[in-house]
């Protein structure tokens, strides 16, 4: 390893929450030396574009806010009865794409049975996740959209800390809907709601109430 890089992962280290870091011209090798070097539940969040490496270190918020939209979407597809494989943060990368990103969460949903069981991720083989969460406080998510075009994500959701964002991928660019396309049925504005209730009613209560939603709108 590079002394700029040893450098950069000790400064990683004193990363306050809401830090962001970046690097150029950092080669592949270095990028998977950096993601082996801060092992397994790091803090951090590392993406990588063309070169481009960014570290950025969450706000407690983000990760309250990533698990209030992660146990409803677990609600909503039990309520439905669909199957959903999820990998949470795990890094999403293609060396043939020099393409690197970690979402707050990542789900199979329409493709959820090739994931069943299936540990290691391997996007030169494996199908992307349907749908990738980022909860982007500061707005910095959308630069990772480029990312997740070259890595073939259908479908992102945006929580910016006060409604859900629903993107749709439309050849080579994302565009803002108003529908999800993982649960067709499901608005930005609903899925907002729900995450509203969480915040203002507790957590239990918006499960329960993604849940019977979610049944009623089961298809038969």
């Amino acid at each position: 390893m590079s002394a700029e890089m040893q450098s950069f992962i000790e400064v990683i280290e004193r990363l306050p929450a809401g830090g962001h870091l970046r690097l150029f011209d950092v080669g592949w090798d270095e990028y998977e030396q950096l993601l082996s070097d801060l092992g397994e539940g790091y803090h951090v969040r590392v993406s990588f574009n063309d070169g481009r490496l960014e570290v950025m270190s969450p706000l407690p918020e983000r990760e309250a806010y990533k698990d209030i939209i992660h146990d409803l979407l677990r609600s909503l597809a039990r309520g439905l009865r669909w199957r959903m494989e999820t990998r949470g943060s795990a890094t999403l990368r293609r060396e043939a794409k020099a393409k690197g990103a970690e979402p707050d969460g990542c789900y199979w949903v329409q493709n959820a049975d090739r994931m069943i069981g299936k540990r290691k991720l391997d996007l030169s083989i494996d199908l992307p996740p349907d749908l990738v969460v980022e909860i982007d406080l500061t707005h910095g998510s959308i630069e990772k959209f480029s990312i997740y075009v070259a890595l073939g994500v259908p479908e992102i959701w945006r929580y910016d800390g006060k409604r859900m964002h629903f993107y749709r991928l439309e050849g080579e660019q994302y565009t803002e809907a108003a529908s999800s396309r993982a649960f067709p049925f499901l608005s930005d504005d609903a899925m907002s709601g729900f995450v509203e209730q969480a915040k203002t009613e507790g957590q239990d209560e918006a499960i329960d109430s993604m849940q019977r939603w979610a049944e009623s709108h089961r298809p038969e």
